[in-house]
């Protein structure tokens, strides 16, 4: 049975992703900050008791962190999949940059997910899978920014990516797949009510996209359809 570590699996994609790899016969550990206020994924583990398994884990604690590595001690770990992710309020104009809360988004958006990758690095490394997968987004993306704005969340996923690309090549000798991806515009809480496409769709296609994931792959940034999209 192939095994699956999601961070910020108790809503939106996430939530999403975690029942559709359960669905799938995977057995996934899905890390949320509050369990027991995760309603949506305390049900979804009634459904599947033996599958799924929650932890708390908020990403910005590195003794959190180390604690879930003590928890899952040496478990192969298929895929990880780092999730969770913060927006930034109202400091991501210019006139109103808030330096605390900038580097809190850096801290979750792009040190953590490199974090939780060290650490489960030999986990990852031991599975059949052998893939690590971050949630990005497009805004990251130098190329495409024609919009401007949005210094925070822009800044710490063009980070991440570049993060990831570099663990890429560190880890190829190890046949690991490191890949980031592009969800799409969504309709979740951060993405808003009139985003272009549903959260089962940008799961969906996110999850085809790691299922057929080559490792020639690795090092690259992914839409949420399998295309590649310009750093």
């Amino acid at each position: 049975m192939a095994t699956l570590l999601i961070t910020g699996c108790n809503r939106g994609i996430g939530l999403e992703l975690a029942c559709q790899y359960l669905q799938d016969g995977w057995r996934v550990h899905g890390c949320c900050r509050n369990p027991s206020q995760a309603d949506e994924l305390q049900q979804l583990q009634e459904q599947h008791a033996e599958n799924l398994q929650i932890h708390a884990l908020d990403v910005a604690s590195e003794r959190g962190i180390a604690e879930l590595k003590s928890a899952l001690e040496d478990q192969p770990i298929d895929l990880l999949l780092n999730n969770a992710g913060v927006y930034g309020g109202a400091g991501n104009r210019l006139g109103s940059l808030d330096t605390e809360e900038w580097l809190q988004v850096l801290r979750v958006n792009t040190i953590a997910p490199l974090l939780m990758a060290q650490t489960f690095l030999d986990n990852v490394a031991a599975s059949k899978g052998k893939t690590i997968a971050s949630v990005s987004s497009k805004v990251g993306s130098i190329a495409d920014n024609r919009g401007g704005s949005n210094y925070m969340y822009r800044s710490s996923k063009t980070a991440l990516n570049q993060a990831m690309k570099s663990l890429s090549i560190d880890t190829a000798h190890l046949g690991l797949k490191t890949v980031v991806l592009h969800p799409g515009w969504v309709q979740t809480d951060m993405g808003g009510p009139n985003a272009l496409i549903t959260v089962a769709e940008s799961a969906s296609g996110l999850k085809k996209v790691l299922d057929e994931l080559t490792p020639e792959q690795s090092g690259q940034f992914i839409n949420y359809d399998g295309s590649e999209i310009p750093w």
